[in-house]
């Protein structure tokens, strides 16, 4: 039994209307459709070392005296590790007069992304063999640059540049290089412990040392003269005795008469 005419109609319109939304799906997958590659560089690496010493510690807060004698104020995080002498330490667990050494290691790797995405749209405008401006399906103008030896893709054929003409419906691959720079930075903080305080002094036995008694001088004994000095003149001795014998004398006259 045959279908009706109008029901054949129906059918057919609903085919064609089926293809026309395939081929827009299609048509803007193919506008959409992009890949991308990355090329990297030569890596640079920097390293910087940093040294401190802990100047006052409390709760997450920390303050390290540095080697040119700024203070630097830090919020280290509970889970932040020092390696110090082996042992790995939290924040907490540091103390002031404690030696700290932080290593930032920077490495820099340039990279160009090279993307490549497919365009279609309509020409508007070709300044060959340098620029084509297309409208693309959401009505925008956009200016691309054309690459030597590009190629265009009008109704299934290869044309070139020169052969684009105003309101042609061209596919293309746009080639986009984009140079950035990745940087990657790692940092190790190092420790150790403040040098033990030094040994009180022993305690010393207080001694008294006398001062040696001095010498004693004894005083020699000058020998007797074996002749003693003359001190003196006979003369007042002889005087004396003549004044004795002239008193002796006169007694002796005075008393001769009562006794005669």
């Amino acid at each position: 039994m045959k279908s009706p005419h109008w029901l054949r109609n129906i059918t057919l319109k609903l085919l064609l209307a089926g293809c026309a939304c395939t081929a827009l799906v299609l048509a803007m997958a193919a506008q959409e459709t992009s890949q991308s590659k990355t090329a990297s560089g030569q890596p640079e690496v920097q390293v910087k070392v940093e040294r401190g010493e802990v100047f006052f510690v409390e709760g997450n807060d920390l303050i390290v005296k540095m080697d040119n004698g700024m203070l630097q104020h830090f919020t280290v995080p509970d889970d932040k590790k020092i390696t110090v002498e082996g042992r790995e330490l939290s924040v907490h667990d540091l103390k002031p007069g404690m030696k700290l050494e932080r290593t930032v290691t920077t490495t820099t790797t340039p990279q160009v992304v090279t993307t490549v995405k497919t365009v279609q749209g309509k020409v508007l405008m070709v300044n060959a063999p340098k620029t084509v401006t297309l409208q693309l399906e959401d009505g925008t103008a956009k200016v691309y640059n054309v690459p030597k030896d590009q190629k265009f893709m009008i109704e299934g054929q290869e044309k070139t540049v020169f052969e684009l003409k105003k309101g042609m419906i061209v596919s293309a691959n746009v080639i986009t290089e984009t140079p950035t720079t990745v940087a990657e930075q790692t940092r190790k903080v190092t420790g150790e412990m403040p040098p033990p305080p030094p040994p009180p002094p022993a305690e010393a036995v207080l001694l008294v040392e006398e001062a040696p008694a001095p010498p004693v001088e004894t005083a020699k004994a000058e020998p007797a003269p074996k002749k003693l000095p003359q001190t003196a003149s006979p003369l007042p001795l002889i005087t004396l005795l003549g004044t004795l014998m002239m008193a002796a004398g006169l007694g002796a006259r005075i008393i001769r008469p009562r006794v005669c």
